[in-house]
C-alpha cells in the first residue's frame, strides 16, 4: 500500500512538472523497482530493466529458456547491427497470448549484460507484471546456467 501511495504521489508531481515529467517518471519508476527489493528496475510505463553478471550469449540462452518455460512462441531472435560507438545488442520478440514481449539484450562487458523487457498488449497498454515475471524467470535461468560466466572464472 505504501508503494502505491508513493507511486501516485510521485506520478502527480512528475506529471505536474511539465517538460521534466519524462525524467521524473524514469527516476521514480527505477526507485520503486529497487525499493521493492526485486533487483529489477521499472519505469512507470511498464518497462523492466535488469543487469546480469553473465555474457550476452548466456543471458540470451537463459531468455530463450524463459520463453519455453512461460510457453511463449519466439517470433524473432536476431543480433542488431552494431553501429560505430554502440554496444553489441540482441533482440528477442515472443508472443504470449494477446501480448507481445520485446527483450533487448545489451552487452556491457564480456561478462555483463543489460536486459530491457517490454510486454505490450495492443498499441497502448503495457503489462508490467508480465515484463517483471519474464525478468525474474530469466534470472532463475541465468543462475541455473554455466557457472563460468557467473563467477568470472577464466
Amino acid at each position: 500500500m505504501h508503494q502505491f501511495r508513493l507511486a501516485v504521489l510521485t506520478a502527480s508531481v512528475a506529471f505536474g512538472s511539465g517538460g521534466c515529467a519524462a525524467i521524473g517518471i524514469a527516476v521514480v519508476g527505477t526507485a520503486l523497482g529497487v525499493a521493492g527489493g526485486t533487483g529489477t528496475a521499472y519505469t512507470l510505463d511498464g518497462i523492466a530493466y535488469r543487469t546480469f553478471t553473465a555474457s550476452i550469449e548466456d543471458t540470451r540462452q537463459a531468455a530463450l529458456r524463459t520463453t519455453r518455460r512461460m510457453d511463449m512462441q519466439v517470433e524473432k531472435d536476431v543480433a542488431l547491427p552494431v553501429e560505430e560507438g554502440k554496444l553489441e545488442t540482441r533482440e528477442i520478440v515472443a508472443n504470449a497470448g494477446d501480448r507481445k514481449v520485446f527483450v533487448e539484450l545489451e552487452k556491457l562487458t564480456s561478462r555483463t549484460t543489460r536486459m530491457r523487457v517490454t510486454a505490450k498488449q495492443g498499441w497502448f497498454w503495457r503489462d508490467r507484471a508480465t515484463a517483471g515475471e519474464f525478468v525474474a524467470q530469466t534470472a532463475d535461468a541465468v543462475e541455473e546456467g554455466p557457472a563460468l560466466s557467473r563467477k568470472g572464472v577464466k
